[in-house]
């Protein structure tokens, strides 16, 4: 049972990451006024938080779930997926610094907006996330399908 709800949670955080990251690259390809910058910090917080949970709630995958922490450890597939995964998270900390360096300077100056060039790059940034997220699916499935074993 333990092993059912920690795959369920797994999947619903995967997909709320996935969405947040949609929602953020929605708001990068508009102008930005002060309530989309507001909403993208938001988001920005909650995709961080889910990152977070996703990242606690894989750990209890490997050490509690059915298959055993030998599965992912030896799993070539595993190691490509994670190595994915941190390299979203580290693509994200230009975003999430650009967003909190953005709602500063729209504390301080009401009528502040970023410059578009640089929006154009937060999104580009974000859109290679969530290509790199795409990615990570297509290697847990050759993880579950394969294994340790190469295609």
């Amino acid at each position: 049972m333990i092993d059912f709800v920690l795959a369920s949670l797994h999947h619903l955080l995967v997909f709320g990451l996935v969405s947040m990251l949609v929602a953020e690259s929605v708001l990068l390809r508009s102008t930005l006024d002060r309530v989309s910058l507001q909403r993208l910090a938001g988001i920005d917080m909650g995709y961080g938080m889910t990152a977070m949970a996703l990242i606690a709630v894989g750990i209890a995958r490997v050490a509690f779930g059915i298959k055993g922490h030998d599965f992912y450890l030896h799993n070539p597939w595993f190691h490509a997926k994670m190595g994915a995964f941190v390299l979203v998270g580290l693509l994200s900390i230009l975003p999430t610094m650009r967003f909190l360096r953005w709602r500063k300077a729209l504390a301080a100056n009401p009528i502040f907006l970023p410059d578009a060039a640089e929006t154009a790059r937060m999104r580009a940034i974000v859109r290679f996330e969530l290509i790199l997220l795409a990615a990570i699916f297509v290697l847990a499935a050759a993880m579950a399908r394969y294994g340790g074993l190469s295609l």
